[in-house]
């Protein structure tokens, strides 16, 4: 957080690696460029409303906040959510807007007239990056896990600490700190990856935020599951159900059982009322339900879809929907290089997100790494209903299809 003793400093030192000065009518593709051009760098503050010089003008414009979250979203692939702050009065009557732009988890460029253009800060300047120094950005970033990154912005009061003691205590038989004694949480949190020292400020990681947040949404937009449940065999307007499902990854569990739902419990209900069918028994006696589709299989496949996604993509959920013949689940992302359908079918191992596979194993939601395509979904199906799941790899997505056994 940027305070005014810092912008006076910034003002005195004048524009650097770091600090670029604008005025508040900058256009709206330009405050792009400079927002990209921190990103691929070591990220930095634009401070809006100075002159070049360093003179302050205030701020004119009324919407600016609102402005600069578009343009984040509108001009910028992938989309970069920064720090946004207004400090009043910094000379008698004149504000000063603060753009506070994170290092990259990766590549970014700004996008305009359907083509992505790069830039760099290079000292005080922002310019075009070459080809050289795209790869560069691309091999270092690289050597970050995303899931480990920190998100700017947060801290340690984003965590749910009822399902932190849990998973210590429970899940890994771990002594934890009293819940106020911030100091040892931090040391634990660091350690365990849910937490990042950078600098002076320790933010939570990707992967923190996603098993263990309250409200993971809140910095991380894409951490949900959007569910749909239609009557028929297409995409339709009407639907028997609708479901934006929020929360963290991981449930929560008390002395009889499981207290509070995780994203995953949560998607197998939603896949569970809106597939479960009353079919006749054999000796036609009486009427038995039964799930469309063998419940193994299912949180198999929601489970790989959440913890191996691409949350580079911030701006797509997985995706449940449900049609009259099949489910499909949508993971974003390709597969990572070299990992085929087929490869799966044999047991290939493919863990984008390290620490989140680490941890949803802990708690029982994976077995056996890499097997659960083969042991669980297609052995499953195969006994359920005599039908083999399709592995579906798009440009942008991976899709796993699993038919209906009454249809």
């Amino acid at each position: 957080k940027v305070t005014k003793t810092d912008l006076l400093e910034m003002l005195n030192n004048g524009e650097n690696s770091g600090v670029e000065f604008n005025r508040d009518t900058v256009n709206d593709r330009a405050l792009a460029k400079e927002i990209v051009a921190f990103a691929n760098l070591m990220g930095g503050q634009v401070v809006l409303g100075v002159d070049d010089d360093g003179s302050i003008l205030g701020l004119a414009r009324d919407g600016l906040e609102k402005k600069v979250m578009n343009v984040c979203r509108n001009y910028i692939r992938p989309v970069i959510f920064p720090y946004f702050a207004i400090l009043q009065n910094v000379v008698a009557g004149k504000d000063v807007a603060i753009i506070q732009v994170a290092q990259g988890w990766t590549v970014h460029s700004v996008w305009y007239n359907n083509h992505n253009r790069y830039y760099i800060r290079v000292g005080s300047q922002r310019r075009a990056a070459s080809n050289e120094e795209l790869e560069w950005i691309s091999q270092q970033r690289r050597v970050f896990k995303l899931e480990q990154r920190g998100v700017s912005g947060t801290s340690a009061n984003e965590f749910d600490y009822r399902r932190l003691v849990d998973y210590f205590h429970r899940v890994r038989s771990q002594e934890t700190p009293a819940i106020e004694d911030t100091l040892a949480w931090q040391t634990l949190l660091s350690n365990t990856g849910f937490l990042v020292e950078e600098g002076d400020v320790t933010p939570a990681t990707v992967a923190g935020l996603l098993l263990f947040s309250s409200n993971p949404n809140r910095f991380l937009p894409q951490a949900g599951v959007d569910a749909v449940a239609y009557y028929g065999k297409e995409k339709e307007d009407s639907a028997k159900e609708r479901l934006s499902i929020r929360g963290p990854m991981t449930a929560l569990f008390g002395n009889r059982g499981i207290f509070e739902n995780g994203l995953v419990e949560q998607s197998i209900e939603f896949v569970r009322r809106n597939t479960k069918l009353s079919v006749n028994l054999s000796n036609g006696a009486r009427r038995e339900e039964q799930w469309a589709y063998p419940e193994g299989a299912v949180r198999e496949v929601i489970v790989n879809a959440l913890v191996h996604r691409d949350y580079l993509l911030s701006g797509t959920n997985v995706e449940i929907s449900i049609y009259s013949d099949r489910l499909e689940v949508v993971s974003p992302g390709k597969l990572p290089n070299g990992i085929t359908s087929q490869r799966m079918l044999t047991g290939c191992r493919w863990p984008r997100n390290e620490l989140l596979k680490d941890v949803m194993k802990d708690y029982g939601y994976i077995e056996r790494m890499g097997m659960g395509i083969p042991r669980k979904v297609v052995k499953e199906m195969l006994q359920h209903n005599g039908t083999l799941p399709e592995l579906i790899e798009t440009s942008e997505s991976f899709i796993v299809r699993l038919w209906n056994k009454f249809e």
